[in-house]
């Protein structure tokens, strides 16, 4: 007897905003309150596309604040979700896409319903063929600094489809390497945004954030 095989996920695709900049800035604060200046800056600098991480208490509550704020000019997404309730919550409360640090096909699935972009993270081809099954927008390599750029060329051999995002340990010298090995997008965390939520220097934040936005310009698309 033969069985046809369950329709396929609706996919949302990469966001325009993403698929310009192609740079994911990802902020870990002690302070939501933290947010503010460090995302004025990165998106006045060109990085426009944001994950805030649930590791920073209250973040879902200063979510919606901040997205009024940064309306028509970035793209405000939520990361570290691990639960299908933080995947709600997040949607909820004004996410424009989800990231998680493993591959949960349920939080893939609340994402796919919902009509919300999704970067599952994985690190074994099977982990992160899986999370592209259950509907990701792209997978997200993590820790991408354990395998580094050649991983990504050597993923799209058998799935030549596949949409990847490093995450973890790339630094800015790093970018254009991801880039031509086929990421749609590079994110970056304390090597972009360095001390910037403890106080640092916004100056030198915006230096960063200004190279990382010509390093991922200079570099073809792939696709």
């Amino acid at each position: 007897m033969i069985t046809s095989s369950p329709p396929a996920p609706t996919r949302m695709p990469v966001s325009a905003v993403l698929r310009e900049s192609r740079l994911i800035a990802v902020l870990r604060a002690d302070d939501p309150g933290a947010y503010d200046a460090v995302v004025d800056v990165l998106v006045e600098s060109g990085v426009r596309s944001i994950e805030l991480t649930l590791t920073t208490p209250g973040t879902l509550i200063h979510l919606p604040n901040l997205v009024a704020r940064t309306v028509g000019a970035a793209e405000i997404g939520v990361g570290t979700v691990t639960t299908v309730e933080e995947a709600e919550h997040a949607i909820d409360a004004g996410a424009s896409y989800l990231v998680t640090p493993v591959a949960r096909p349920q939080v893939v699935e609340v994402a796919v319903r919902r009509a919300v972009p999704v970067y599952p993270g994985g690190l074994t081809p099977t982990e992160l063929f899986s999370a592209w099954e259950a509907g990701a927008t792209a997978v997200k390599i993590f820790p991408a600094e354990t395998v580094g750029p050649r991983y990504g060329t050597h993923l799209r051999g058998p799935f030549p489809e596949i949409q990847f995002v490093p995450s973890g340990g790339v630094v800015l010298d790093g970018i254009a390497d991801w880039l031509k090995a086929g990421a749609a997008a590079v994110s970056l965390g304390s090597p972009l945004v360095g001390d910037a939520l403890r106080g640092g220097s916004l100056t030198e934040l915006a230096q960063r954030a200004t190279e990382a936005v010509q390093i991922a310009a200079s570099v073809g698309m792939n696709r």
